[in-house]
């Protein structure tokens, strides 16, 4: 008996590939998002859900051992203004998060700094540490819940813990945004121009 993969186990696997590909491919050095638009998800730990949303983002969130205070707010800036909704005229590519109102649902993910080693077990020596990793998340959480606007569009799941996410990727549509601590006049008059369209 065959079964037809979900819309939701094809996303995931989508991912699990786009991550093996950075992960072989790229020098970590920046923080990084995975972004999803999605239809729904939520985030289950130990059998209870903690967290849901609707239409909206899914962003994992990956924190380098040498990310500051700037590559929050650089990301969080880039996130909120990513145009991946079109406008009300059907013109693709112009709509933010924010701009559409729908709702942010952040996952702390130390995992996208893995390497494999030469035994091909994970190696997650980039990421950051624990600790400090906890205090940064819930910074750039504050950041993104102030520049949203409106608290009760941004969600989370449990950071430190094993946590189930179940997501259906609506396209699908999945970006990666990097931390650049100097970002280019363009990428930061694209960024303001976001409320334009």
């Amino acid at each position: 008996m065959t079964t037809t993969p979900t819309s939701t186990s094809l996303g995931l696997r989508f991912v699990a590939v786009l991550l093996f590909v950075l992960a072989a491919t790229q020098s970590a050095s920046a923080m990084r998002l995975v972004v999803q638009r999605v239809k729904a998800a939520s985030v289950t730990v130990a059998g209870e859900k903690v967290s849901s949303i609707g239409p909206g983002l899914v962003a994992l969130v990956g924190l380098h051992e040498h990310d500051s205070d700037e590559d929050l707010q650089y990301c969080c800036r880039k996130l909120l203004a990513a145009k991946l909704w079109p406008n009300d005229n059907g013109g693709q590519w112009r709509k933010g998060v924010k701009q559409r109102n729908l709702d942010l649902l952040c996952v702390s993910q130390f995992t996208l700094y893995g390497k494999l080693s030469k035994k091909n077990q994970p190696d997650y020596k980039h990421a950051m540490k624990n600790e400090p990793a906890r205090k940064a998340y819930h910074n750039f959480l504050q950041l993104l819940r102030e520049s949203y606007g409106d608290e009760s569009k941004i969600h989370d799941g449990a950071f430190g813990e094993m946590m189930d996410v179940d997501l259906t990727n609506d396209g699908p549509v999945t970006i990666v945004i990097e931390s650049d601590p100097k970002p280019s006049s363009g990428e930061e008059e694209s960024a303001k121009s976001s409320n334009t369209d």
